[in-house]
């Protein structure tokens, strides 16, 4: 009886950690270079290349084409290890949108909540992501949202909530803000 009640335990334990199962994945560090024609030297008629990295803009780009793939799920029922159109969590929602500009994510929320650069409210951007602490009795990153809009003040984010699945919220309302961590910048 002993063991049955700590095994059940475990998994109670385990399913309260995170919105997302435990799955390792790497994240390329090195990005790809590009060759760029820099001058052209008449009296020898030699040039010089130099390589530099890819443009900060085509990743800025990138990060901000992902809410448009992400809105793609809402109405998507939750479920917990989820990533597809069948049911997902809020952490497989957002490494499932990142992934599609091939950019991986760790698995779970908290995880995700260590990557990037952490940003402002007032600095927040589409493609940023928030971070909540949904259970007060654990204080831990166990909720993430992806935003889709920032309009007069308003940042509007999606997400996958156990109760309605995948939908867009604002971190007006009570219940986000009171839970509200911080909010993340991809790069």
């Amino acid at each position: 009886m002993r063991l049955l009640n700590i095994v059940i335990f475990g998994v109670i334990s385990v399913f309260l950690t995170s919105c997302g199962a435990h799955k390792n994945v790497s994240r390329e560090t090195q990005e790809p270079v590009q060759k760029d024609e820099i001058s052209h030297f008449e009296e020898t008629s030699e040039e010089t290349i130099i390589e530099k990295p890819k443009e900060e803009t085509s990743i800025l780009n990138a990060i901000s084409r992902i809410p448009d793939y992400a809105m793609e799920f809402l109405g998507t029922r939750y479920k917990y290890g989820g990533n597809t159109s069948e049911g997902m969590d809020c952490s497989g929602l957002v490494t499932t949108a990142f992934l599609k500009e091939d950019i991986s994510l760790p698995r779970t929320s908290r995880d995700i909540s260590l990557q990037g650069e952490r940003i402002n409210l007032d600095e927040v951007v589409r493609g940023d992501l928030l971070f909540f602490q949904t259970n007060s009795r654990r204080k831990v990153i166990n909720h993430v949202g992806l935003v889709v809009e920032t309009e007069a003040g308003e940042i509007q984010f999606i997400h996958s909530t156990t109760s309605r699945g995948v939908i867009i919220s604002s971190l007006k309302e009570n219940y986000w803000q009171e839970n509200f961590v911080m909010a993340r910048r991809i790069q």
